[in-house]
């Protein structure tokens, strides 16, 4: 059997965004997460809306099919991706999957980051995620953890994404 006719593939996203002050001091953009805007003083520096959730989630769709990633797709040097809502890009990548006649069994992620914590908004991130997705919540995983202050994500100057799903094939 040919992988592309596999019954079960695994895929694995994974993206980082350097954070930094907004604008006028840096070169931060509003920080959004799995589609859900923080208020916080730094954000993600990027050619797109720069949601790090949204990019490794792509990524983990596409990669399950063994697809283009998502830089392929939707270039940083492509003008019409410049402050991008994100979700166009995994809306995308939902279509790909059905298109290859896959179907997601369930998401796990993992954001790594000192600030903002998640806590109190990671059921309104799974919920959001899960409409996107087409999913139910209880099939989508999220989960935050910090650097304990070590290198640029413990400094608050970065952050750091892993997302793992499981696709099958429809019959």
């Amino acid at each position: 059997m040919s992988s592309a006719n596999s019954p079960i593939r695994i895929g694995h996203g994974y993206d980082l965004h350097r954070l930094e002050p907004m604008a006028p001091e840096g070169s931060g953009r509003p920080f959004i997460l799995g589609g859900i805007r923080f208020e916080h003083d730094r954000g993600p520096v990027g050619h797109s809306d720069g949601d790090a959730l949204l990019h490794a989630i792509t990524d983990a769709l596409l990669g399950g099919l063994g697809h283009e990633d998502i830089g392929q797709l939707f270039p940083d040097t492509d003008p019409a991706f410049d402050g991008a809502d994100s979700r166009r890009f995994l809306t995308r990548a939902v279509e790909i999957v059905r298109e290859a006649g896959y179907r997601i069994g369930n998401l796990d992620a993992t954001v790594i980051l000192e600030q903002p914590r998640l806590g109190s908004r990671k059921m309104e991130i799974r919920a959001h995620l899960a409409e996107i997705l087409g999913m139910d919540v209880a099939d989508v995983n999220l989960k935050g953890k910090s650097h304990e202050k070590v290198d640029a994500i413990g400094e608050g100057r970065a952050i750091e994404v892993h997302v793992v799903v499981l696709l099958f094939r429809v019959d």
